[in-house]
């Protein structure tokens, strides 16, 4: 019972009582697993074969389930109808954490038509997928996800009002092995439940932050690596609630603390997925050397600020842009350089580039279809990079600046006629009112740092 397994497998783990559950969930709109857990007798009979219904408004509400007024795709006027997951088999995958469980992701189509609905995260994602495939390439991906982990339990942190809770950890733990030992009873539990799950780790490491880790996944196609990635924060979850533990994924959870992150790997391969398409002559450097790099780097760079809300979709998120934080500010690339936001690491067919925009509540699917989409732009319309920054780019006083607030992302990617023909007018529009929502309501809210601050003495 380890790994992913395929369907005949399932037939016969049910058939045998070794599976008795199955969680047929797709990714929504914050990147977060939303669906069913089915009896697994009636998901082999049924679902199956026919998939399964979910009300839509799943694409069309905040992280509280709230429904929002003004999404064309759905609304109240509309009856917030059905669509119809459908499980991809790829996908299918022992739950280890879970007693006797297995768990598939879905695409979302329409429910009268057999059409992907094209404004779900994984639907977005498969778009740029297909258009890199036309021409030859096939994006190979990798997320470094970092997490803080609390003494708290979710319950006592919600209790708490989620003021003075501690995190396990009372130092800076970057590399520490002593740290990372008081808190390898989670840690190494979500590791190898993630391994028995068929989601492959590299490592785990303490972060710039007390009590903040990161859990590294072996890159793999971007698809199947988005899919690892919520996989890991889903789990990652419920292994710390049933350790009585709480882990966030915020971008920036306490203004003394660092932020944490996801950056993002990057590389094109054959259509094939056998060779790297970066394969710089190292004499020469690889942005030198390989005109595929070159331009795609060109292209992500160029349509960084007009995409930057698919990295960065909170108002909170933008906290986490610090200078000497290891957290980008400036738009510049540079050669293994942690002040840069674009860092090239690697030799060879390794080559590969690190954009350290992305912050660890970013949801993948839409975060790699923008830097896919911005990449092949680039290709295909000879987009030349920068020159490379030497130095301290948090000293540098003429780049480019990553936006400052929500409120800037959205209005560079309202203002991207780019974004609209890429993406589609559809899509755009609907993440569009999706970033305004989160605006509006973090305005609508009174802080407790604005209590602390003005209570008494306004």
């Amino acid at each position: 019972m380890i790994g992913k397994i395929d369907t005949e497998t399932l037939k016969r783990m049910v058939a045998d009582d070794e599976i008795e559950t199955v969680i047929a969930a797709f990714p929504d709109m914050y990147g977060r697993l939303v669906g069913k857990r089915l009896v697994a007798n009636f998901f082999v009979d049924e679902v199956m074969t026919h998939g399964l219904h979910a009300c839509d408004y799943l694409l069309a509400c905040d992280i509280d389930m709230d429904p929002v007024p003004g999404y064309a795709f759905t609304s109240w006027a509309k009856g917030y109808g059905d669509f119809r997951p459908i499980p991809d088999f790829d996908t299918l995958r022992i739950a280890s954490w879970h007693d006797k469980t297995c768990i598939v992701l879905c695409d979302v189509y329409f429910d009268n038509r057999r059409e992907l609905v094209p404004l779900a995260p994984r639907s977005i994602l498969k778009k740029q997928l297909l258009r890199a495939e036309e021409k030859g390439f096939s994006p190979m991906a990798a997320s470094e996800l970092e997490l803080y982990v609390f003494k708290d339990s979710y319950e006592s942190a919600a209790e708490k009002g989620f003021i003075n809770i501690q995190p396990l950890g009372r130092v800076i733990e970057d590399y520490h092995i002593l740290q990372g030992t008081k808190e390898e009873f989670l840690i190494g539990d979500i590791r190898s439940h993630l391994e028995k799950s068929g989601i492959p780790v590299e490592s785990s490491k303490g972060e710039w932050g007390p009590g903040q880790q990161e859990i590294g996944l072996r890159y793999a196609d971007a698809l199947e690596m988005a899919d690892r990635h919520v996989l890991y924060k889903h789990a990652a979850k419920e292994i710390a609630w049933k350790h009585g533990r709480a882990v966030t994924f915020m971008a920036k959870w306490d203004e003394r603390y660092a932020g944490s992150s996801c950056h993002i790997h990057m590389s094109l391969w054959d259509k094939d997925g056998r060779k790297s398409m970066f394969d710089g002559k190292e004499e020469l450097g690889p942005v030198q050397g390989s005109s595929t790099f070159r331009y795609f780097l060109g292209g992500w760079m160029k349509h960084i600020r007009e995409l930057f809300a698919f990295y960065a979709p909170y108002p909170a998120s933008y906290k986490r842009y610090v200078a000497g934080s290891f957290a980008p500010t400036g738009i510049a690339w540079s050669y293994d350089n942690r002040t840069a936001g674009f860092r090239i690491v690697g030799h060879g067919q390794s080559l590969r580039i690190e954009c350290r925009a992305a912050g660890a509540d970013a949801n993948p699917y839409l975060a790699f279809a923008a830097t896919i989409a911005a990449g092949l732009d680039g290709i295909e319309h000879r987009v030349e990079p920068p020159p490379a920054f030497e130095g301290d780019v948090y000293a540098a006083r003429d780049l480019p600046h990553v936006p400052h607030s929500l409120n800037e992302s959205i209005h560079a990617l309202a203002e991207s006629d780019w974004a609209r023909t890429t993406f589609g007018e559809d899509v755009v529009e609907h993440y569009l009112h999706f970033f305004r929502t989160e605006q509006r309501k973090f305005d609508a809210a009174v802080t407790d740092w604005e209590r602390r601050r003005y209570f008494e003495m306004a």
